[in-house]
């Protein structure tokens, strides 16, 4: 037996994947049978949130603790005991870190002297305002479109890469792909392994911080009279 571990996993509802059909309950125990074999038999999770994402199938988030047998791997593992602590309908949440990131890599291009088309700005804005409700779905579409215009006459380096990838993805794809990619774009762009290191430690910390508001958001709704 291993020691228990914390984790994070994503689910695309309340139910296990494969086939397997059993319901997702926090605060009790699922199992598996036999020796965990990594994304084959068990029931997976990631020692962080940010790793958990790049293998999202949807937006529901659970905090776990796995135990029983442990397999570990560079980025997740696998067990055959997982106990779900909590669960977030975690949808805004990664809306608004994916147009963290993105201003991050836009930061990021300026800083080196390869300052972003405003469109790409924008995008990200009208993003943040349709989250909250205050942007249609075709204000939404339009600044993508334009996002998406002014990069194809962009030249073809890489002060388009990195920011009109975060942008493209913070302004239109779904939420956890928006997320995942926009993070993923961030880490690829970095040339050396610490600076890859570095752009995960820092995407980590803006998950956890929207987790955490989210959290608070959803406490404060069930106490609403």
């Amino acid at each position: 037996m291993s020691k228990p571990i914390l984790g994070w996993w994503f689910a695309a509802g309340d139910t296990l994947p494969n086939g397997d059909g059993r319901e997702v309950v926090v605060g009790e125990t699922l199992k598996v049978q036999g020796p965990p074999v990594l994304c084959q038999r068990g029931l997976h999770a990631s020692r962080r949130v940010v790793d958990a994402l790049r293998y999202a199938p949807g937006d529901t988030l659970y905090r776990v603790r796995l135990g029983g047998q442990i397999v570990h791997d560079g980025d997740k593992m696998v067990a055959t005991e997982r106990t779900a602590l909590w669960r977030l309908d975690a949808t805004r949440a990664l809306r608004l870190f994916a147009c963290d990131v993105a201003e991050v890599a836009l930061r990021a291009e300026r800083a080196a002297g390869r300052e972003p088309h405003k469109d790409s700005w924008a995008a990200i804005a009208v993003m943040r305002r349709w989250i909250d409700g205050e942007a249609t779905d075709a204000e939404r579409d339009a600044a993508w479109s334009a996002a998406w215009s002014a990069a194809r006459s962009a030249a073809r380096d890489a002060a388009r890469s990195a920011a009109w990838s975060a942008a493209r993805d913070a302004a239109w794809s779904a939420a956890w792909s928006a997320a995942r990619s926009a993070a993923e774009s961030a880490a690829r762009d970095a040339a050396e392994s610490a600076a890859r290191d570095a752009a995960w430690s820092a995407a980590e910390k803006l998950l956890l911080r929207r987790i955490r508001e989210a959290r608070r958001a959803e406490a404060k709704a069930r106490s609403a009279p």
